[in-house]
């Protein structure tokens, strides 16, 4: 059983939706999207279900999954989908071609096309009672009800078509225009029959016909006498004498006349499955019924769903909804359980060891029973995978709440968990208590001392007081974006809570000591800065000579030579040393000049100071890297010796 929306014409000129489905088939699953609806039908035995595409003139068919398995083309016009009673053949109406086309729903072949004399359609179709019903219009604004008997063969002289077949011994044609069928498997010879008044759209016209004899026969008749309004929609309603129209007036029709029956709230379009359920569609969402209730079991945000179809046995319900490239199928399973909202309502903070109430609530349309178990379950530092707590009751009003006394500190999570029942899907929500930790003391020495270059240095840390953990891990991190930080020591404090690491100080850096915590010590982390000095050195050649002037070793030049100055350093990209220069003169050193020189790649650099042309001056030269001046700042300033040079005849 299926209806079929009035929406299915406005493709897809409105806003996308989103639903809420089962889950997806394999990642390499193609979804079935479609441009503009052309009906929907659900076939049990072969798990299929079909979908009419008008953009393309093509049926497609997908898995339980909603998921494409084979299509075929070639329906022109296609408005509507039925399918036999063993879910053997397929048939389609096309609208443009005039005919309708059945298929082997097995492979989607076209087992024989029958022609429709007819000006605009046929239209809706349905099967029953071994016959295929359909409705069309005349072209006068008129319409009418045709069949095909596919037990008739063509070629034996009879004709399997006949067309006007409404009962004519009313005063009022029941049918507008293209009017909508339904059918009830639970009532095989019945077929609803739902339009409106073109002369005035304001009253809605409806039958239920009797079609299991050799012609079909009014069980009940409304001639327009009191307004039913544009008529969108109808079904009838499994095992009573009820039809549903719009997806949301029921009227019974026992005594051949239709009454009001009741209403679900507003909608345009529904389809009702055997065992009762409605599944209603609106304009803003797709909402589920339980029989003769007002409040839904549950809804789905579907702006603009064009059209919905059950399975056979009531377990899911598929639907086509807005999509950004048209509509796509998606399935709904446990369409009859509500689905519960769960909240957890935990203290932000908590002191460690001290009685905390975390309370919630649990809600759905359909309430859950006082009374309910909800489990309970506690994840801390001591219980990584969970310790159950004693279970919380729900109360009448939907609320519950649980003391616990936590008795680790860090982030406890609480987690609430519903199993769900006979009306409920499963449902869980969680909180999250940051519970108190005591500090610990944890220190890490040598902070600011400054090493020569290579100065292989130890570095330790002191543990305080702690509860389970004694680990430290020491971390060392160089100066320089070339070097990132690294582990260099990690593992359980001696019996004086101490643990040492080594350091080969070539360059400044950033010694950490970290406690990650446990559950009653909370995580702390120290840090040490010790500095290292470039490794340096200078030399002088080119000279002829050295000797003492008093008690300073200088290095004799004749005063013609060009002195060379060579200073080696260890190297880094872009580093460049400064080269001092001091002249003795009248008792006192004074500085002559400073230069900044670049660095080989080999962390050479040699000067030639040129010679001065006279005898008798003293001067000293040295060369320094200067943290920041020199081009980085991967290392402490650091001075080489001075070297002495002396100009003679």
């Amino acid at each position: 059983m299926r209806s079929t929306s009035a929406a299915t014409t406005l493709a897809v000129l409105f806003s996308s939706a989103v639903l809420g489905v089962a889950a997806a088939g394999p990642a390499s699953a193609v979804p079935v999207t479609i441009g503009s609806p052309g009906g929907i039908v659900v076939d049990a035995p072969l798990g299929r279900v079909f979908v009419g595409n008008d953009t393309n003139d093509s049926i497609v068919a997908a898995d339980y999954n909603g998921n494409r398995v084979d299509s075929v083309t070639g329906i022109d016009g296609i408005f509507d989908l039925a399918l036999s009673d063993d879910g053997a053949t397929l048939y389609a109406t096309a609208r443009v071609s005039h005919e309708i086309v059945a298929l082997d729903a097995a492979t989607l072949d076209v087992k024989a096309r029958y022609p429709v004399a007819t000006g605009i359609g046929p239209l809706y179709v349905e099967y029953s009672a071994g016959k295929v019903w359909f409705t069309y219009e005349d072209g006068d604004g008129k319409g009418n009800l045709g069949s095909i008997d596919p037990a008739v063969d063509p070629a034996g002289g009879a004709d399997p078509m006949a067309l006007g077949l409404f009962p004519a011994d009313q005063d009022h044609p029941v049918v507008g225009g293209g009017a909508f069928l339904d059918t009830d498997p639970f009532e095989p010879g019945l077929l609803a029959v739902g339009s409106s008044d073109f002369n005035d759209m304001s009253k809605g016209m409806m039958a239920v016909l009797d079609v299991s004899g050799a012609a079909p026969r009014l069980t009940a008749w409304h001639d327009g006498s009191y307004p039913l309004g544009y008529v969108s929609d109808i079904d009838l309603v499994p095992g009573t004498a009820e039809v549903l129209v719009h997806g949301t007036q029921r009227h019974s029709y026992a005594d051949g006349k239709f009454g009001p029956a009741g209403a679900y709230p507003s909608g345009r379009s529904a389809d009702i499955a055997p065992n009762g359920l409605v599944a209603q569609l609106t304009e803003e969402q797709l909402a589920i019924y339980r029989p003769d209730t007002t409040v839904p079991v549950r809804t789905y945000a579907a702006s603009w769903a064009a059209d919905v179809a059950w399975a056979p046995d009531s377990s899911r319900l598929f639907a086509l909804v807005s999509s950004p490239g048209g509509y796509q199928l998606r399935v709904v399973t446990d369409p009859a359980l509500s689905v519960p909202a769960l909240t957890v309502d935990a203290p932000a903070s908590a002191p460690r060891a001290k009685k905390l109430t975390v309370t919630g609530k649990i809600t759905a349309s359909v309430s859950v029973p006082a009374g309910s178990r909800l489990a309970v379950t506690r994840t801390d530092l001591e219980s990584p995978n969970g310790k159950a707590l004693a279970s919380a009751t729900v109360k009448a009003d939907g609320t519950y709440s649980f003391a616990d006394t936590p008795p680790a500190g860090g982030t406890v999570t609480y987690k609430v968990s519903f199993a769900g029942d006979a009306g409920h899907t499963a449902a869980s929500a969680s909180g999250k208590v940051a519970v108190s930790r005591t500090a610990t003391g944890l220190s890490l020495n040598n902070n600011g001392k400054l090493y020569n270059y290579g100065t292989d240095v130890k570095f330790t840390a002191h543990l305080g007081t702690t509860y389970k953990n004694r680990s430290v891990k020491i971390y060392a991190d160089p100066f320089g974006g070339d070097k990132g930080k690294k582990l260099i020591k990690t593992g359980k404090v001696d019996s004086h809570g101490n643990i040492a690491a080594w350091v080969d100080m070539t360059r400044d850096t950033a010694v950490s000591a970290v406690f990650d915590g446990d559950a009653r010590y909370a995580p702390k982390t120290v840090q040490a800065t010790a500095y290292a000095r470039v490794k340096i050195s200078t030399a002088i050649s080119k000279h002829y000579r050295t000797a003492k002037i008093g008690s300073t070793s200088y290095y004799w030049f004749h005063k013609n030579t060009d002195p060379v100055f060579t200073t080696t350093m260890t190297y880094y990209p872009g580093r460049e040393h400064r080269m001092d220069l001091e002249v003795y003169y009248q008792g006192k050193w004074h500085s002559t000049d400073s230069e900044y020189f670049a660095l080989g790649t080999s962390g050479r650099s040699a000067v030639r100071l040129g010679a001065p042309g006279e005898s008798g001056i003293r001067a000293r030269l040295r060369s320094v890297y200067v943290n920041g001046a020199s081009g980085d700042t991967v290392n402490s300033t650091t001075y080489s010796g001075w070297k002495y040079i002396y100009f003679s005849n």
